[in-house]
């Protein structure tokens, strides 16, 4: 029988399994051989001497004998119940006898022939065919230590079959069964495994072995088929897939299989949920336990009625699935839900792990250590390179005290208890954990400022191995090596005590007992103290005490080392460790390495930014913002006065052509050449560059306000204080930001300038690909500045042609439905956008946001006919009254313009009220009726949506009626005085303008913060009404 070698195979047990040896001779098994018969009469002829049966097969038996004296001819005869046959053997003393039947017992009777015809007396054998082996073995089903198989057998006599496992020739585990169906169990996890199968019949007699092979799966392998999540694996999920508009991402449709929960986690942890982590799925929620019998039915569904995966491999399966970019969104949502985020990931099927550097690289932490509560100072910094202490927690053997359990109760203030940390007592935190041992977690504690309030008087890192530290000894002197303390949780110390001695660290051990475990030993305990020179301060003991008073000896001691030891750790210089250890960095990848080094390069000789932007960026300075004047003055024509209308607009026109030359005269620059070059590289390197730029742009425009900050308290502090000098420093902060927006401007103004000009041939062709490589960013998920938030204007060529570009990439999918939002500045516009759609608007650090910006999210198949369109556009606009701008004579005309624009852009609109009281939005109201009066005019009804920020109260809906029946009356009163204004008198109601109805319009949403920050995770309240808000908007853009 031919069969390939990965399914099933024949091989003579000989060849396998040296006890398993069938070699029949005469006298074994089930052969017996007969000597003469004793025969009165003596005969002349001599009979065959010795005839023995050499080789037994399925079908055919192989005899020999001793040929006598003078005699070439015999006669054998051979016979079973059911049939008899004869044949002639001539000058031979061997014959295979074939086209026997399988399994059945056979007498075979050999005579000597003498050339006259006589005959000798017959000798016997006897023996029996051996059985067909096993057909059709089929491994069903693979688990990670368990493989079930299945296989035919032919004849219909009672079967008995002997099943081995063997792995590189050792017999791991050998069974017998008369079933064809055998599972075995125990096994070891990504290992491949050898099955031999043989039929054994009632008398003994044994088939050939069928021989097939399987490989058990390893932990990750089988949680990522249990989680449906094997195609994403390693590294493969992006953060656009996450982003993207479906179904499930809209509808509150309960989990109803593992293969729900990561994309319920995602989901949550996207909208900053702190309700995340607790995701499981019933098996049968409808299931009545009342119409069940209890004396008959199985009770093992009660055991089975939830079954879900610990929270852990949940994160770690996620996190092996993303690719950098998702896994440094998911880090920061986790930091700003206050999870513990990873900072060594293992990889239990490679046995090595990862530091989690550039995951961490966008966690931006502001604190205020109480060294500097009395000015009222703060820190902010990037985490990364945050120098703070380090506190290590790791448990030696089995631990009766919960370790996660015990250091949240550490990191929270006594008033407000945060889970920081998974532990056993959350959902499904009890559940075995699959491929999450070994993952080194890490969290910060970051005071405030109130002595009342903090738990630690500064900052400190506070790192959590998982598992026991002799399985992770890799992960275990890392973080000896890293930290200032290391805690080691035990009940006893016994021979693996060792592992605490040999480590040479620069970290101050502490051994944590509990005294009430009966595994205690305290002889040990006392030889290994010695051992480690530990001090009677560096020893813990839970006695009968409370959780309280335990976590109070913690916490003093962690203060102490806080207080007493200037051995701090930065993440960013781990990685030198890391590599020593073998241990796997996040960021060593060559297309983050190539756009960190280009990144670098057009970052590090940037000193003062103003300077800065003057040489390398140029163009969007003092002509571009002439420009925007004349092209304002174009369409108004305000400074006409008497002159004849065509010669004004010639003038103005003039005065354009020749700015537009003064924009041509600059080359450009070599800053601008790196980023246009370092912008043209693969798809990844690209993101990874941009990433890198806004990291370090960032980094220098914090430490450049931060220093004009402190500048500019000193000069409003002294009494003598110089106006103009404030003013001036006023204006170089509200200056000093620089982004990758600057140079993505300076990208639009190179090209405007090059295709403005019809001489500049030259120009225009080097800088045709600038809008298609900005249409691949959009399309990428980049935000796009609309309006430049400095000029007030918009680059109309450059975004059109963008537009025009990003238009032919996505056709014929290019239907569109905007959103935007519109409301006074830092009431949370881009934090409430971010939230409902998980976006990252590009917004300079410690400035609120500029102008306009736009991004695209696509929406999926499942929900792309209910929503009528292939993309939704996000606009996130600068927001109004804003006091840079109050003390300017054109502010309002500024607010009036912006809102026109976007509310003439967009479909829906949110307008963000940061107030119960609406009264105190009369302005921006005003400024909004205009706007949507224009778009009636030109036949547009956009639908609107009011949010009310900061409304935590229950009956907020009811109680506020009264202002939402005054908010209507205000918004009727103007929109008829705003149609007088414009002659449209017949507009008399805000519903003639505008669809809105004040009961469903109107969203109330409780504040951000759910306590006091650094240390306050995200308010549940606020992400659950936003997520009821992103809903209902989602049913609204199905009506449009």
């Amino acid at each position: 029988m031919d069969c390939s070698s990965e399914e099933e195979e024949f091989a003579d047990a000989s060849e396998y399994i040296e006890d398993e040896q069938q070699t029949f001779t005469s006298g074994a098994h089930a052969v017996k051989s007969y000597q003469k018969e004793d025969v009165s009469m003596l005969q002349d002829i001599p009979a065959p001497n010795a005839i023995s049966v050499q080789l037994i097969g399925t079908s055919s038996v192989t005899l020999a004998w001793d040929n006598p004296d003078n005699i070439t001819t015999f006669e054998l005869t051979y016979y079973s119940l059911t049939s008899t046959k004869t044949t002639t053997i001539t000058h031979s003393s061997t014959i295979e006898v074939e086209d026997l039947c399988p399994g059945t017992e056979y007498t075979f009777s050999l005579v000597s022939v003498s050339d006259n015809g006589e005959r000798s007396v017959e000798v016997k054998a006897t023996a029996c065919t051996r059985p067909l082996p096993p057909e059709n073995i089929k491994v069903e089903i693979v688990g990670t230590t368990s493989v079930s198989l299945i296989w035919d057998a032919s004849g219909s006599e009672e079967n008995n079959f002997h099943v081995a496992c063997i792995q590189n020739g050792r017999m791991i585990q050998e069974k017998m069964t008369n079933s064809r169906t055998m599972a075995f169990c125990d096994l070891s996890p990504g290992k491949k495994y050898c099955f031999y199968i043989t039929k054994v019949l009632p008398n003994g007699n044994r088939s050939k072995e069928a021989v097939t092979y399987a490989q058990t799966k390893t932990n990750i392998q089988s949680l990522l088929q249990e989680l449906g999540l094997e195609k994403y694996y390693p590294n493969k999920l992006s953060l656009s897939d996450v982003l993207q508009i479906e179904k499930r991402s809209v509808t509150d449709e309960p989990a109803q299989s593992l293969s729900s929960l990561p994309w319920l986690f995602l989901k949550k942890l996207m909208m900053v949920n702190v309700t995340a982590r607790s995701v499981k799925y019933s098996s049968d929620e409808s299931e009545d336990l009342s119409s069940l019998d209890f004396n008959n039915e199985s009770l093992d569904f009660l055991n089975d009625q939830y079954t879900s995966v610990n929270p852990l491999d949940i994160v770690s399966t996620l996190f092996l699935c993303s690719d950098g970019f998702l896994q440094q969104e998911m880090v920061s949502k986790m930091s700003m839900c206050q999870f513990s985020v990873p900072l060594l990931l293992p990889n239990s099927d490679t046995h090595q792990c990862m530091l989690m550097l550039w995951a961490m690289r966008d966690i931006v932490k502001k604190c205020r250590p109480h060294y500097l509560s009395d000015p009222r100072g703060f820190v902010e910094e990037r985490i990364v390179h945050f120098e703070l202490p380090l506190v290590s927690f790791v448990r030696l053997g089995d631990c009766s005290i919960s370790k996660s359990q015990i250091l949240n109760k550490l990191l929270s203030n006594p008033q407000q208890y945060h889970d920081t940390f998974v532990h056993r007592d959350m959902d499904c935190g009890d559940i075995p954990r699959k491929i999450s041992n070994g993952l080194v977690e890490m969290s910060w504690y970051l005071p405030c400022g109130n002595k009342n309030i903090d738990v630690f008087p500064e900052p400190v890192a506070v790192a959590n191995l998982r598992g026991d530290i002799s399985t992770f000894e890799t992960q275990y002197t890392f973080l000896c090596q890293t930290s200032t303390a290391v805690f080691v949780f035990f009940d006893n110390l016994d021979t693996n005590y060792k592992l605490l001695t040999n480590q040479h660290a620069k970290a101050q051990f502490f051994l944590v007992g509990n005294r009430q475990s009966k595994a205690f030993d305290l002889e040990q305990l006392k030889r290994t103290a010695s051992e480690m020179s530990l001090k009677k301060n560096n020893i813990i003991f839970k006695t009968n005490q409370n959780d309280a008073n335990f976590v109070k000896n913690l916490h003093s001691s962690v203060n102490l080392i806080i207080n007493n030891h200037s051995n701090k750790a930065r993440l960013e210089g781990m990685d030198t460790l890391a590599h020593e250890l073998g241990i796997l960095v996040d960021e060593d990848i060559q297309e983050c390495q190539n756009a960190k080094n280009n990144a670098h390069g057009l970052t590090k000789n940037i000193q003062d930014t103003l300077q800065f932007k003057e040489t390398q960026l140029p163009l969007q300075g003092k002509i571009w913002k002439d420009l925007a004047k004349l092209e304002k003055e174009e369409c108004r024509l305000r400074k006409a006065g008497d002159q004849n209308i065509e010669a004004y607009k010639s003038d103005l026109q003039i005065k354009k052509t020749e700015l537009r030359k003064q924009q041509s005269k600059y080359d450009i620059s070599e800053a601008m050449s790196c980023f246009v070059s370092a912008l043209s590289s693969s798809n990844q390197e690209r993101a990874y560059f941009l990433k890198w730029m806004r990291m370090n742009l960032d980094n220098i425009s914090r430490k450049n306000l931060s220093s004009l900050r402190e500048l500019y308290k000193e000069k409003c502090q002294q009494f003598s204080e110089n106006k103009e000098e404030i003013a001036r420093l006023d204006q170089q902060i509200s200056n000093s930001s620089l982004g990758v927006e600057h140079f993505l401007r300076e990208m639009g103004q190179l090209y405007e300038a090059a295709v403005s000009l019809p001489e500049n041939v030259q120009s225009h062709q080097q800088m045709r690909h600038l809008p298609r490589l900005c249409a691949q960013l959009m399309l990428d998920g980049f935000p796009l500045e609309l309006v430049d938030g400095d000029a007030s204007n918009i680059p109309l060529r450059w975004v059109s042609d963008v537009l025009h570009y990003l238009n032919i990439l996505v056709l014929p999918n290019n239907k569109i439905i905007v959103v935007t939002v519109l409301g006074v500045q830092s009431t949370g516009k881009s934090t409430l956008l971010n939230t409902m759609f998980g976006v990252q608007f590009a917004v300079s650090s410690g400035r609120c946001t500029r102008g306009a910006f736009m991004q695209l999210i696509k929406v999926t198949e499942d929900i792309k006919k209910n929503l009528g369109c292939d993309y939704l556009v996000i606009i996130d606009t600068e927001g109004l009254k804003s006091p840079e701008l109050a003390k300017l004579d054109d502010s309002h005309e500024h607010d009036n313009e912006l809102a026109t624009l976007v509310v003439g852009l967009s479909d829906i609109t949110i307008i963000n009220i940061a107030m119960e009281n609406s009264t105190e939005m009369k302005d921006i109201l005003q400024i909004v009726v205009h706007a949507f009066l224009r778009m009636k005019e030109i036949g547009k009804k956009p639908k609107c949506q009011f949010v009310h920020q900061n409304v935590a109260d229950v009956s907020a809906h009811d109680k506020n009626m009264q202002d939402r029946k005054l908010l209507l009356e205000q918004l009727n009163e103007m929109t008829e005085a705003a149609a007088k204004m414009e002659n449209k008198e017949e507009y008399k109601m805000f519903t003639d303008v505008m669809e809105y109805d004040p009961e469903t319009c109107n969203w109330y949403i409780p504040g951000l913060w759910h306590g006091n920050p650094p240390m306050a995770p995200v308010n549940a309240g606020y992400s659950e009404s936003v997520y009821d808000l992103k809903k209902n908007m989602i049913d609204v853009i199905g009506e449009c």
